[in-house]
């Protein structure tokens, strides 16, 4: 899940997984998961501020599907850049 602002100037980007994804283990690896991902994409996202909620089903994913579930939101919220897609 994905929430976005957006905002001139600003590129903040933060990643929570909550008890129901598991263990602390199991939480940090879902959001070291998403961070990997967000690092790839940063620079061809817009300026703003990109929250990102982990849901149970992304420790039992491969980092295929992961990436393109990652793309396909980003594309919903329009967050790409126009000329980085």
């Amino acid at each position: 899940m994905l929430f976005s602002l957006p905002k001139q100037t600003i590129h903040k980007v933060g990643f929570t997984a909550t008890k129901k994804i598991g263990n602390a283990v199991k939480r940090n690896r879902a959001k070291r998961r998403l961070r990997a991902l967000f690092c790839e994409y940063s620079s061809s996202l817009q300026d703003g501020t990109y929250i990102f909620v982990a849901k149970q089903s992304i420790n039992e994913v491969s980092h295929q599907q992961l990436e393109l579930d990652f793309k396909k939101i980003l594309s919903k919220s329009k967050s790409f850049k126009a000329d980085s897609q």
